[in-house]
């Protein structure tokens, strides 16, 4: 009786770490946009003083960046861990790609749309500092 219960309970301590340990690895599928991203699991970049996340988010499925640096705006420490591409224009970084999935209003009229805490920023990612503590959203948009 004694060995049947120590076996059942290692047999349910073995299933918990499986079930655990296959939460960690979750990634999104690699179907649509999501086929030229370049990470899709959450990952952590950098070795900075601040620290933000950046969510990045193609319809349903998402990942998110943990992003460590001293770099005074969000745009320099993303394009610094090659999480972002764009354009410069007259109005700052236009966004083109994140996480190597590409948005090109010209082509498809589809655009990455830069959210802090749910809430759509006004000012670039160029321009925005980056702070401690914050929480943004990359979305793609069309």
């Amino acid at each position: 009786m004694k060995k049947t219960l120590t076996a059942l309970l290692a047999m349910l301590l073995i299933l918990a770490s499986v079930f655990t340990l296959s939460a960690c690895f979750d990634t999104v599928d690699a179907e649509g946009l999501w086929e030229n991203a370049t990470y899709r699991r959450d990952m952590s970049f950098g070795n900075g003083e601040k620290t933000v996340k950046v969510e990045v988010k193609v319809g349903e499925d998402s990942v998110t960046f943990t992003v460590k640096s001293d770099e005074k705006y969000l745009g320099d420490a993303l394009a610094e861990h090659g999480l972002i591409e764009g354009v410069e224009s007259q109005f700052g970084l236009y966004i083109k790609k994140v996480n190597g999935m590409l948005a090109d209003y010209d082509v498809d009229r589809s655009w990455w749309g830069f959210y802090k805490n749910g809430e759509y920023q006004m000012l670039g990612i160029d321009l925005t500092e980056f702070a401690d503590g914050e929480h943004y959203e990359l979305v793609y948009e069309s």
